[in-house]
């Protein structure tokens, strides 16, 4: 019998090693795939990059950095300068967010903390298929429908509140186009908000029960709970969700076409017509002819990838931030 029991010991090591050896491959097999997907996504990121500076080369070394800061955008004597296109990207999407990250997260609160259980899940679903609207349905509302009810009712109003106030008197200046960079911003300040608020309430949901029920057990307020437990426990995704928005507000394109009135000029008004990079680019890609059209339209697009990198980047610097700020507290 023992000898038996060692004989059946010394045949299953062989089959054990070929085991481990297997898995091991298999391992091995899995590590590899999963490096060629992520450096696929860098050979895609490094294609892309190649692909705009090439393109847009030949305005590059025309016009340099001068590119950023002139606003001349003429095709029949190949001046071009993106400085309106920068600016109405920028302070388009600086107005969205400040509008859309308040109202998401106050969202976000209400299905989590105060929605009635019946209401929670309907609203949920609604917020969550704005997020599937196509943005040229927001664009076509957004010329019939929104722009002028705008001009005529809100426009008006806003105008002569601001008049006589120092400041903003310029910002809200001039005749109720409908039409503008702030009828723009307010269009997507609305495709951004289902992002803002569907991440967030997500996020708020993974709070551990018990923090906050030892929080209302010591008498805090829901106001309190929030900004002292929930919040600090999820910002982390707090800020993925704005930066998710806030690349869709930064390359949005259709949308804006249609509201933003495309014109290559800055104005003191928000109200006025402006332009932004995307755009610009899709107004006038087709239609470029000449030398330095198209190398100009490829240079503006290659700036937004350049500030849409920007950006991810400084949240991720923000997010690191606040995590040591919140490692220091703790010990």
């Amino acid at each position: 019998m023992v000898d038996l029991a060692l004989n059946e010991a010394y045949s299953a090591v062989p089959t054990r090693e070929a085991a481990l050896k297997r898995f091991g491959r298999s391992d091995a097999r899995f590590r590899l795939m999963t490096l060629a997907a992520a450096l696929f996504v860098v050979a895609i990121f490094a294609g892309i990059m190649v692909s705009l500076v090439s393109g847009a080369w030949l305005s590059m070394h025309t016009f340099g950095w001068s590119f950023f800061s002139t606003s001349i955008w003429n095709p029949v004597t190949e001046k071009f300068g993106a400085w309106p296109a920068i600016y109405g990207t920028l302070v388009s999407s600086s107005i969205a967010m400040l509008i859309a990250v308040p109202m998401g997260i106050g969202i976000a609160i209400f299905l989590t903390e105060l929605c009635p259980r019946s209401l929670k899940r309907p609203i949920g679903i609604a917020i969550e298929l704005l997020a599937g609207v196509p943005s040229i349905i927001y664009g076509i509302w957004g010329l019939f429908i929104f722009a002028p009810y705008f001009q005529q009712h809100v426009e008006p109003w806003i105008i002569d509140t601001f008049a006589n106030v120092p400041y903003l008197q310029d910002l809200f200046a001039g005749p109720p186009y409908g039409i503008g960079l702030f009828t723009a911003a307010l269009i997507l300040s609305i495709m951004i908000l289902p992002f803002i608020s569907a991440v967030t309430r997500d996020v708020f949901e993974t709070v551990p029960p018990m923090q906050k029920e030892a929080a209302y057990g010591v008498g805090c307020t829901t106001w309190e709970v929030m900004w002292r437990i929930v919040l600090p426990f999820s910002r982390a995704g707090v800020v993925g969700g704005s930066m998710l928005a806030l690349g869709r507000a930064l390359g949005e394109t259709m949308a804006v076409t249609f509201v933003i009135g495309n014109a290559h000029r800055i104005d003191t008004s928000l109200l006025a017509p402006a332009t932004t990079i995307s755009a610009a680019i899709a107004n006038e890609f087709t239609e470029a002819l000449g030398t330095l059209y198209v190398p100009s339209l490829i240079y503006s697009g290659l700036i937004l990838f350049g500030i849409t990198f920007i950006v991810l980047a400084a949240a991720q610097l923000m997010l690191k931030s606040l995590e040591r700020r919140a490692g220091g507290k703790s010990a």
